[in-house]
């Protein structure tokens, strides 16, 4: 198991169960007791849990982990669905879209598509508040990246605030995509953090067609901030695993659901 693997897993047992030992983690994780201590250390000195004698509890940050442990989640499953994703986007478009692990999937899917590198001239535009899939896509001659301003948020890369809402309310976008941690259709789609729900809303609400990207344990859950309503996505795409009685539930209430 890598190393950001490995932590990943440790502080979402810490969120799960709020203070873990080291003999506990070293047993779930199937590593040394030696190793589980250089971990519990490395993530106190960022601030991502606090040491105890023995052991560790979770710090209140750890709900909303940074974007690099987030990664390894789901990796799979992420692809298939930014693949899928991507196949929406047709040469010429203006689209829109977040930060998130799966959007940034869907960056390089987008970035390697073949139909979109025929010619040197840019081929589609971004508009994005993410560091990360600008900082990837900027060397890429066929997509035009519109970056907007605000202030960085290190667990998303994502910017926000009004500077990132000032651009936003200047742009039209044939489609936006947009990453959540949660979806459901009585709660809508929700992120743990409201300056970035507020974000995600204003950059869906430029677009004529807004898709969610989402994986298959965040859909039928809810997070602290609300993004939108139901009503107010057009596609969902997720992935194989997903309940099928959610999937029914979204499909009644307007919304298509593609599954990769």
């Amino acid at each position: 198991m890598a190393r950001y693997e490995r932590w990943n897993a440790i502080l979402e047992l810490l969120a799960q169960e709020g203070r873990l030992s080291v003999e506990e983690a070293a047993a779930s994780l199937d590593v040394s007791t030696a190793t589980i201590r250089r971990d519990f250390d490395q993530l106190a000195q960022q601030q991502m849990l606090m040491r105890t004698r023995g052991g560790a509890v979770a710090q209140s940050v750890s709900y909303d982990l940074p974007l690099r442990y987030k990664t390894a989640r789901h990796a799979g499953e992420k692809h298939r669905i930014a693949e899928k994703a991507a196949e929406l986007v047709t040469p010429g478009a203006i689209v829109g879209m977040n930060g998130g692990t799966t959007t940034s999937e869907l960056a390089r899917s987008l970035a390697t598509r073949a139909d979109l590198n025929a010619d040197p001239a840019p081929q589609i535009t971004i508009v994005t508040n993410a560091l990360n899939i600008a900082n990837e896509l900027t060397v890429r001659q066929h997509i035009k990246i519109v970056l907007t301003g605000g202030v960085a948020r290190p667990q998303s890369y994502e910017l926000i605030g009004p500077l990132a809402a000032g651009v936003l309310e200047q742009v039209a976008l044939d489609i936006a995509f947009i990453g959540v941690n949660a979806i459901s259709v009585e709660s809508g789609a929700s992120a743990h953090h409201e300056g970035e729900a507020s974000v995600n809303h204003l950059l869906m609400s430029r677009a004529a067609k807004v898709v969610v990207v989402a994986d298959s344990s965040k859909v039928g859950t809810r997070a602290f901030a609300r993004i939108c309503p139901i009503e107010e996505v057009n596609v969902l795409v997720t992935d194989a695993n997903a309940d099928k009685a959610a999937v029914a539930a979204f499909t009644e209430a307007g919304v298509q659901v593609i599954r990769a």
